[in-house]
């Protein structure tokens, strides 16, 4: 019984870690990090980096969405929190945070947290997430990242 909770575990977070794409075409590809938890609540940190352009000058939007799976019997209100950060010496600053219901066994998101436009540059940027489960305590930090400007 052991075992198999833990096969379902693993496949269960290498689910989560795969890349999901958004239904709009136009829309960038989601990517999502590592797994941690909060209780019974899986959560993914994911980021989505989507090219524009102001007059000359070429921008990229990073965006960070939350991902979260919910392995109770129960209903589970969380709440969230994405930061964001130039990997090269950057400081975190709060891209947004929010609050959602996750229902017994099912999944919400990847959902948009927040995003910050950003002008192009050769540098890795990285948004991290992280939640809190009614009842429960603030889980660990979920990181994901992208090259800012890549094609």
């Amino acid at each position: 019984m052991v075992r198999n909770r833990l096969i379902g575990s693993v496949l269960s977070a290498a689910a989560l870690t795969m890349l999901t794409v958004p239904a709009d075409a136009h829309a960038a590809a989601v990517a999502c990090g590592g797994g941690v938890s909060t209780g019974r609540v899986a959560v993914n940190g994911c980021i989505s980096a989507q090219r524009g352009k102001e007059g000359r000058v070429y921008t990229r939007e990073i965006t960070a969405h939350v991902r979260l799976r919910n392995t109770g019997p129960r209903t589970v209100n969380v709440s969230y929190e994405a930061f964001f950060r130039v990997v090269s010496g950057g400081h975190w600053v709060k891209l947004g945070s929010g609050r959602t219901d996750v229902p017994a066994g099912g999944t919400v998101g990847p959902a948009e947290v927040g995003s910050s436009t950003r002008v192009c540059g050769p540098v890795k940027v990285e948004i991290r997430v992280h939640a809190l489960a009614a009842g429960g305590a603030w889980s660990g930090w979920s990181t994901a990242a992208t090259a800012q400007c890549q094609t």
